[in-house]
């Protein structure tokens, strides 16, 4: 067994069980690039302020070099008596530089440590994140762009509704992943503040030089409170809270998608690249893509809730069940990225079956709005012309018939004002073309929401 690094005031071995209970080397191991840098910083304001020889330094950052090498190409055995990856780096450090790594630890606690650690791999995270976000958002773009023209019926409380264009509704969810990156974005703020030189909770005795390991590091500032900096998690919960916003908007679309890809609605096929079939069911061909998205969300937010029920009592200043902070993070992270990357591939392997979504648009009255708006053109109030459109649909359906399978004499019974002209006024493609209030979904909107959105993403 391991001497522990902090053994000194111990009389007894801790017990294996305890060991392997207490350590978090599983999960934060993947930690081990970020806690190089800081210790390599570390080791460069403590040379500078003279805390070490620079000789002393050199070593130790040579020596650290190694180190990752080795950890880089998984020539490092990993043990829960060493319990995290601070204690396994110093341990490798020592093997590789000798006594001189007992030096490593001066003015810093595994308090401030660890916080920095997940501070420099969140921020690597989330600029990865909102890069795979901005490929999602292209995606989008490009599908949309390539389907200006295809009408299909927009819904709400799933019943359809007024007729839209494809691409609007594909707009819709770049809107929302617009806001998603804008969230990680200004997130960064509050990641990008660096809490080495904190320790244990109290500040250190040594003349730490706390803006130069910044620099070194490249934070924006350096945390103002030793107390908050080592026990706090707020920037982990809101990286979470806003991947839990982000994977419900994926989630959402993925709803769409398997509603789309089923034979009750036939408006995509999803290509077979990015389905599966069932064990049992030859003719089966599911969207598990999509599926799996949607499943994955819950455990993002359950993430969420596990990150703010590990906090949300923890007494000033760091308590041991902040350990627990990790496995959400990393799992958000791995989650949030593949389901990201698999989307951005899968959306221009689906083929949009045009003919079915405007066939769709014929059947279920979606054009009584613009039946009561054209009564409003003729000088009839809304509220009476809605009540006019109401009876019309109603005569409709008892006769098996839409709005404009209507003869002029029957539409006629419900106002002397409709004239022959009522049928251009409902068709389709008048309907989109006279939704002309901005964000709406005429052809001319939709296509300078697209070019906007283009310009947006790739301003040069």
């Amino acid at each position: 067994m391991n001497e522990k690094l902090w053994g000194g005031r111990f009389s007894q071995a801790t017990d294996e069980l305890v060991e392997k209970f207490n350590a978090s080397i599983d999960v934060d191991k993947r930690l081990y690039d970020s806690d190089i840098q800081g210790s390599i910083a570390h080791l460069k304001m403590m040379a500078n302020e003279s805390i070490i020889s620079k000789d002393e330094a050199q070593t130790l950052i040579k020596g650290l070099g190694q180190v990752k090498s080795k950890m880089d190409n998984n020539e490092i055995a990993f043990t829960d008596s060493l319990e995290d990856i601070h204690m396994h780096v110093e341990d490798a450090l020592g093997k590789e530089s000798g006594d001189v790594a007992k030096k490593l630890h001066t003015g810093r606690s595994r308090n401030d440590q660890v916080a920095l650690d997940v501070r420099i791999y969140l921020k690597e995270e989330t600029h990865q994140v909102i890069q795979m976000l901005t490929d999602f958002q292209r995606a989008l773009v490009t599908m949309a762009k390539k389907h200006l023209r295809v009408i299909m019926p927009g819904y709400t409380h799933m019943q359809r509704a007024q007729p839209v264009l494809f691409a609007h509704h594909l707009m819709a969810y770049y809107e929302m992943i617009k806001r998603d990156v804008q969230r990680f974005d200004d997130s960064l703020k509050r990641v990008d503040v660096m809490p080495l030189g904190a320790a244990a909770l109290a500040g250190t005795t040594y003349p730490l030089n706390r803006e130069y390991t910044r620099q070194v590091l490249g934070f924006g500032k350096v945390s103002e409170n030793s107390m908050d900096s080592v026990s706090d998690r707020d920037f982990v919960m809101e990286f979470i809270a806003h991947a839990s916003i982000c994977m419900i908007h994926l989630s959402r679309l993925s709803e769409e998608l398997i509603l789309w890809s089923s034979s009750e609605f036939s408006f995509i096929t999803i290509s077979d690249a990015f389905t599966t079939g069932s064990s049992i069911m030859p003719q089966k061909k599911n969207p598990d893509v999509a599926e799996l998205v949607r499943g994955k969300t819950g455990r993002v937010v359950g993430n969420l809730v596990a990150i703010l029920t590990t906090m949300k009592s923890l007494p000033m200043a760091y308590n041991k069940d902040m350990q627990e902070d990790k496995e959400p993070l990393f799992d958000t992270v791995d989650t949030l990225k593949i389901c990201t990357a698999v989307y951005t591939r899968m959306l221009p392997n689906i083929e949009v079956h045009e003919a079915r979504m405007k066939t769709a648009c014929k059947k279920g009255f979606l054009n009584a709005t613009d039946f009561a708006d054209y009564l409003v053109n003729r000088g009839m109030a809304f509220r009476q012309a809605h009540s006019v459109a109401g009876k019309a649909v109603a005569y409709g359906l008892s006769q098996d018939k839409e709005l404009d399978e209507l003869s002029l004499e029957e539409l006629q019974s419900f106002s002397e004002l409709i004239e022959k002209d009522i049928y251009h006024f409902i068709s389709l493609d008048q309907m989109i073309t006279r939704r002309i209030s901005y964000g709406g979904t005429s052809f001319d909107n939709v296509a300078q929401a697209v070019q906007r959105a283009q310009k947006e993403l790739d301003p040069s």
